[in-house]
């Protein structure tokens, strides 16, 4: 079975290795398991720090990558009834959690760190894990979903974001632009930011409704404050970490939230947290989401037609490549590897 593995924490590229796996068990997949063929993958930041090694809870080395995937169901164990042979779905980031709160446990079952992922031929996946891919979405698009869809899905439902409210977004990745689609499907007013007018246009086309460049306005908290006339936003989709945490503290309104959700950023800076004090903001983290909450998510993209954007997709053979344009930082939306083509 071809794959690629992290075999080293030498970083991309020289980490990423094509490799030739055993071949699953020709019996079938194992009581309560689902066999996948799959069919796409789409890259996280979480993969490029990955192959540096040092991410919690993801030290498994050598280690198959990714977390996303879209696959065809090709065979069920003994006692699964929720799928059958020809199947579309989704494996969900954390492959334990299931619903509710996380555990400990659950946050270190994540598929391509703490566990094999899916930059391979087939896989086998406990059923439980697994969510239907809607019908109006291909394989690629799919794959987009399970980390950075989610991701955002959480931050704005956790934090009760409704119609009306106004949500500050940071960059042009695949958490922050999906932020975006999901925020306008709900009735949000969205602000976002980026140091390139090229890609704030691209946001423009998405249906943001302000944007602001930071590499000419360095204290962009400002411009954020002048476009809520003073107020400052509800919610901030925080995807830059240390670097940019003290920026959207000054940008939220009394009472907002701040959903902590990346690491682009220095993490060892010390950001004053003065600002959460004095106007009651809460910090919230966001790692993923449940099986529950990919089905929510599935929901309302079908609902809204939501189409998830895709910047490029690479062939398997061309995985390295793939991971070098994710850290490039010259996409919008998601990067994406087909692994066996659809018929």
């Amino acid at each position: 079975m071809q794959s690629f593995q992290i075999q080293s924490n030498a970083g991309i590229p020289d980490a990423l290795r094509r490799v030739e796996l055993p071949e699953l068990d020709a019996v079938g997949p194992a009581p309560g398991q689902v066999r996948l063929k799959i069919h796409a993958c789409s890259l996280n930041f979480r993969d490029t720090i990955i192959t540096a090694g040092g991410y919690p809870r993801n030290e498994m080395n050598p280690v198959v990558p990714l977390s996303d995937a879209a696959a065809e169901v090709v065979a069920v164990g003994e006692g699964v009834q929720a799928w059958s042979p020809g199947d579309r779905v989704m494996p969900n980031f954390l492959r334990d959690h299931l619903a509710g709160s996380p555990t400990e446990a659950a946050l270190a079952s994540g598929f391509g760190g703490g566990l094999d992922g899916f930059l391979r031929e087939q896989a086998d996946v406990p059923a439980s894990c697994l969510v239907r891919i809607p019908d109006d979405l291909s394989y690629e698009q799919a794959s987009t979903l399970p980390c950075a869809a989610l991701t955002a899905w959480n931050a704005l439902t956790s934090a009760n974001a409704t119609a009306g409210q106004t949500v500050l977004l940071l960059g042009t990745g695949g958490v922050s632009v999906f932020g975006l689609q999901l925020a306008k499907a709900m009735g949000l007013e969205t602000i976002l930011t980026s140091s390139s007018d090229d890609k704030l246009k691209l946001a423009r086309g998405l249906g943001v409704d302000h944007t602001v460049n930071y590499a000419h306005h360095p204290q962009w908290h400002e411009q954020v404050r002048e476009l809520t006339g003073g107020r400052g936003v509800d919610h901030v989709l925080e995807v830059g970490g240390a670097g940019t945490l003290e920026r959207s503290l000054l940008s939220v309104a009394v009472g907002g939230t701040v959903s902590l959700i990346g690491l682009l950023t220095n993490p060892q800076q010390q950001p004053s947290i003065l600002p959460a004090l004095l106007n009651a903001v809460t910090i919230r983290g966001i790692y993923v989401g449940s099986v529950a909450q990919l089905e929510a998510l599935t929901r309302a993209v079908s609902h809204h037609r939501l189409e998830p954007v895709i910047d490029r997709v690479f062939s398997f053979n061309d995985a390295p490549a793939a991971y070098q344009h994710l850290r490039s930082q010259q996409h919008v939306g998601k990067v994406v590897i087909r692994v066996n083509p659809a018929d």
